[in-house]
């Protein structure tokens, strides 16, 4: 499977050519996730997920078609750190853009609720409500109960930020690994002959 997708991205389309389609067709997913059906998109972002593997075993060869071979384990221990701190920071960004996004649906709310039906609902005043969302209480589900008719359901909106933060980051990837040129010859290291070599001359 590895050894496929390694001759295929190198030989016939090119590796530079796999690194760059590979971001585009993930910022076409998740923009359109909405549009489209959501079978479709779950589907799409497994076969994403189940890509990351294969990218991640091709890129030593990358590393030395760009670089070269001789620090190639330099060269990817460097972005394996990245990599790492990227895993770790991404999560949290996503999940905090997500809760931004959960206080300004339910504000929004809040302000479209009698407070009547408030109270009645949380045994709280409106102007508890942020502590109530911190304790769980308060709800976007919750609100959507005593909302008026006709006001639209913010949960699958919720995302929208998160989502547009993925597509712009991976579209901003995709640039700066257009960027990526290799060496100029000039930086070449200049081998040094041994011994041997001089004493055959």
């Amino acid at each position: 499977h590895v050894v496929l997708i390694d001759e295929v991205s190198r030989v016939h389309l090119g590796i530079q050519f796999f690194f760059w389609i590979f971001p585009h067709i993930l910022k076409q997913w998740y923009q359109r996730r909405v549009r489209g059906s959501l079978m479709a998109f779950c589907g799409l972002s497994v076969a994403a997920i189940s890509m990351f593997g294969g990218v991640y075993s091709i890129l030593p060869a990358y590393e030395s078609d760009l670089f070269g071979t001789k620090y190639v384990g330099a060269n990817h221990g460097k972005m394996l750190l990245f990599s790492s701190t990227a895993a770790i920071l991404g999560p949290s960004t996503f999940l905090a853009l997500r809760s931004m996004s959960e206080k300004a649906a339910i504000t929004d709310l809040v302000g479209k609720i009698d407070p009547a039906a408030f109270l009645e609902k949380f045994g709280s005043d409106v102007s508890m409500v942020d502590k109530l969302v911190e304790a769980k209480t308060v709800t976007v589900a919750k609100l959507m109960e005593i909302a008026p008719s006709g006001v639209r359901d913010p949960t699958p909106f919720l995302y929208d930020t998160s989502f547009y933060s993925i597509a712009a980051a991976i579209s901003l990837g995709a640039v700066a690994h257009l960027m990526i040129k290799p060496v100029n010859p000039k930086w070449y290291e200049k081998v040094e002959p041994t011994i041997s070599e001089i004493k055959k001359d």
